[in-house]
């Protein structure tokens, strides 16, 4: 029976999937979004299901689906593992899964190829869930190359635009590199230990025989992976490029599956990272500079998702200045939080989008609220949640990333505290630039301004009731959360009580909130600035605004380098050996072509050709004797 529940938390979307592929068409928009809204919806009650009967009995749900790979004394089956670690992240990602197809429901409708979407977000979900609940590197694996794919198709959904086209392609190939680390990550530990299971390497890394020189490798390779995955330096650039999918990808992508998977991937491995600290110093290094770059690039954004792309690296880049300082709790309670306020950050913006018809550039926004009085109150909420604000989410879990690392290395808190206090700042730029003074759009759009349908705003009050009271899963004091983990992280986990030193690192970051919000209102409300046109934007506002011209870098560096080595290869090399190649079939055309002369057909020609010949041979044989 057991086993049955398990692969119906597994298989549900797969199933959703399936009949929006071969029946979607026929069955019609609504049953197909009904369908798979469904499917994701039985999947997270399978996970509050199971999520209860561990929190009552303690004991962790293995699964042997069937035995896969025996290769000498290398033997993987196909596994899933159901303990504390798995289950939370399943919470939030089938929760905020169903709450976003349903909201998709609505958002998709007069798309043409709804029954389409519908089956890419179940697989997108399906293969996310596999990447969760696998008990060993290889079906995380399986995962982690399915949830690449399904953004490669959501991104370039809408397929017609070349530019959404050429956005997919990136996030694929650039996902690719550091899947590549990930891979050789893989074989290394399979190799050290003949086993890619995670209890069982666990168990062989705690006796302490293995190559701590090839443990480090491995543990860099798969933060390489991470790196790619989490979108974090410098591997980030496909994230916001990522945008370019309908709203609810952006949402499924930034707030509840593919970005975080390394976060997942490195908590689930921190037994591996733990005996690296060279590597842990790494991660804590990327993950600050992420956070801090990315958040000075939404500083001068203008595309209202594009802000929240690059508040989403910026707060990934956190999460992994947390993994990097052995904090892997706090990084996963500020995943939690995160995926609430994102969640809903995203929709609303979609809820924006979908009333101005698909207008993205906040300049030609403003005054908003008073025709979108629901949407507005979500995203205030869940930007007082990203700004660090009492009492809301975010306050709790980004405080204690701050509070560990002032404990941990100073210069790293002043990064990161620099980086949330321009969180504060753009988040309420954008807030003020779509929701204040008036409106900048035109008369035609302000004539059609009206609130979301219930489908929309529905999962958006959700969500934002959960970025206000998601904080209380790990209250300093009650610390639920890390107890719970307990388990995965065996004590390895930090926990603050509340003394004079957090009161005073909680004021500081407050404060620097508030310091943001205050700057954003002076400049947007106060003095009613509206962000330059491009081309009149100069100086290191330009080059903020154009990213660093990091792709640009990239461009030069790389990509042409690598396109006019191919054309050499294309145009010169291959013409050259092709030229050879053909060249010996050319010289062997010509020798049979006189050698066929000789073919005449006469007898007697043949007779004296044979005769000849065997005169030859006798002279040659009397002559050597």
């Amino acid at each position: 029976m057991e086993n049955n529940l398990v692969l119906l938390l597994l298989l549900a979307p797969l199933v959703g999937f399936l009949f929006n592929v071969f029946f979607g068409k026929k069955a019609g928009k609504n049953i197909s979004g009904t369908i798979g809204t469904i499917a994701v919806a039985v999947s997270f009650g399978m996970s509050v299901y199971f999520f209860l009967q561990l929190n009552s009995t303690g004991k962790p749900i293995e699964v042997t689906l069937f035995d896969w790979i025996q290769i000498g004394n290398l033997k993987v089956d196909f596994g899933i593992l159901l303990d504390q670690l798995s289950l939370l992240w399943l919470l939030f990602v089938t929760g905020i899964g169903s709450l976003i197809h349903l909201y998709s429901i609505s958002y998709m409708h007069e798309d043409e190829n709804m029954q389409k979407f519908f089956a890419y977000l179940n697989l997108f979900i399906f293969f996310m869930i596999t990447l969760v609940v696998g008990s060993n590197l290889l079906v995380m694996f399986i995962g982690w190359e399915g949830v690449g794919l399904c953004s490669y198709l959501l991104i370039g959904f809408w397929h017609k635009n070349q530019e959404y086209n050429d956005a997919a392609k990136k996030a694929f190939i650039m996902n690719r590199i550091g899947d590549l680390g990930f891979l050789i990550g893989i074989f290394i530990l399979a190799s050290l230990f003949s086993t890619l299971n995670f209890v069982e390497m666990k168990q062989a890394i705690s006796v302490g025989t293995a190559n701590t020189a090839l443990l480090g490798v491995a543990a860099l390779c798969l933060f390489i992976g991470a790196t790619g995955k989490s979108a974090q330096l410098p591997l980030y650039t496909w994230l916001p490029d990522a945008m370019a999918g309908p709203t609810p990808v952006s949402a499924l992508i930034h707030a509840a599956t593919m970005v975080t998977a390394g976060i997942f991937m490195i908590t689930r491995m921190n037994f591996l990272f733990d005996l690296t600290p060279e590597v842990q110093n790494i991660i804590a290094i990327v993950g600050a500079i992420t956070a801090l770059v990315a958040a000075s690039i939404g500083l001068l954004q203008n595309d209202i998702k594009k802000v929240l792309a690059y508040s989403t690296v910026s707060q990934l880049g956190l999460m992994f200045l947390a993994l990097g300082m052995g904090a892997y709790n706090v990084a996963v309670f500020h995943v939690i939080t995160h995926a609430f306020f994102k969640a809903c950050l995203f929709l609303g913006s979609g809820s924006v989008i979908h009333a101005l018809h698909g207008e993205q550039d906040m300049r030609k926004m403003g005054g908003l609220r008073k025709y979108m009085p629901i949407t507005f109150a979500t995203m205030l909420i869940s930007t007082l949640a990203i700004a660090g604000i009492f009492p809301f989410a975010g306050f709790w879990s980004k405080d204690e990333i701050l509070m560990v690392a002032f404990e941990h290395n100073k210069a790293l808190w002043i990064i990161g505290s620099i980086a949330s206090i321009m969180t504060a700042f753009y988040m309420f730029r954008l807030l003020y630039l779509t929701f204040f003074r008036d409106f900048r759009g035109t008369e035609e759009q302000k004539h059609h301004l009206h609130e979301s349908p219930s489908l929309i705003t529905l999962p958006l009050i959700l969500l934002a009731a959960l970025a206000t009271v998601g904080g209380l899963i790990n209250l300093p004091g009650s610390n639920w959360l890390n107890h719970f983990l307990e388990p995965i992280l065996a004590g390895k986990h930090e926990e603050h009580a509340l003394g004079s030193q957090e009161y005073m690192l909680m004021g500081i970051a407050l404060a620097g909130a508030i310091v943001g919000i205050v700057w954003a209102y002076a400049k947007y409300i106060k003095q009613g600035f509206v962000p330059k046109q491009d081309s009149e934007i100069v100086g290191i506002s330009k080059t903020i605004y154009n990213k660093y011209y990091v792709d640009e870098i990239y461009t030069a560096v790389i990509i042409k380098p690598i396109n006019s080595l191919s054309n050499f290869f294309r145009t010169t090399l291959e013409p050259a050996l092709g030229n050879v190649v053909y060249g010996f079939g050319t010289v062997a055309n010509g020798l049979s072509n006189q050698g066929r002369k000789l073919q005449t057909g006469s007898i007697g020609l043949y007779l004296f050709a044979f005769v000849i010949g065997v005169l030859a041979i006798v002279s040659y044989l009397f002559l050597a004797q």
